[in-house]
């Protein structure tokens, strides 16, 4: 854990190039380790995320969900309120509205898509990534060695960054192992582009998607 004081702070618009698309859903209930079926499904009806770099689907919680610290053991129940979120190029939302209206078979459960609503991103100092994944990093100093290159390479100032859980991922490539990832007293620039382009790897699958989460 790196944990330094100082917050930044000022006036900022944030930008929509990039947004998140919500999409009102109904689904009953959803295996916990659901993300590659989820992408699967979502990419049967459009199959242009394959290709689009800066595409991400967020993983979906249920309200045990504990913040994303705290998990039921395998299966998701989920609620009207359930959303499934696309995080996309905002040029991408109009070709993504064609998901609803499907009927979508994620691991055996059915989800029917609904309509749509654009949200920006959070202006924010504080973010969260539920699952997180870089190559060869199996212990928590690698994994955080490796966050913090990224960031240093793209200029990003993290002044508290705290480490979660390891949770393991059933991909079409086999087991991948995620931690989550919280950074804190971001600048509200700074906060911006991680959402936008996130990082680490396997993005479409929810992977190094950075969330708002609570001041700590």
């Amino acid at each position: 854990m790196y944990w330094q004081e100082e917050l930044e702070a000022g006036a900022f618009v944030v930008p929509d190039d990039v947004i998140d698309l919500a999409f009102a859903i109904t689904c009953r209930a959803l295996p916990v380790d659901h993300a590659q079926a989820l992408y699967t499904a979502v990419a049967a009806v459009l199959p242009w995320l394959a290709d689009e770099p800066e595409a991400g689907i967020h993983s979906i919680h249920g309200a045990d969900s504990g913040n994303g610290w705290e998990r039921p053991e395998d299966v998701l129940l989920l609620s009207r309120r359930t959303r499934l979120m696309l995080r996309l190029p905002k040029e991408r939302a109009e070709e993504a509205q064609a998901l609803s209206g499907h009927v979508l078979d994620v691991a055996g459960h059915e989800m029917t898509v609904g309509a749509a609503k654009s949200r920006p991103l959070c202006k924010t100092t504080t973010l969260y990534a539920r699952y997180l994944s870089f190559a060869d990093t199996r212990s928590e100093a690698d994994f955080l060695a490796a966050c913090a290159a990224v960031l240093r390479e793209r200029g990003i100032k993290a002044k508290k960054i705290l480490c979660g859980k390891t949770r393991t991922l059933h991909t079409d490539d086999g087991p991948l192992e995620t931690r989550s990832l919280m950074l804190a007293d971001l600048s509200l620039e700074d906060s911006v582009r991680l959402q936008e382009r996130g990082i680490g790897t396997h993005r479409r699958i929810g992977c190094g998607l950075f969330i708002a989460h609570k001041s700590v």
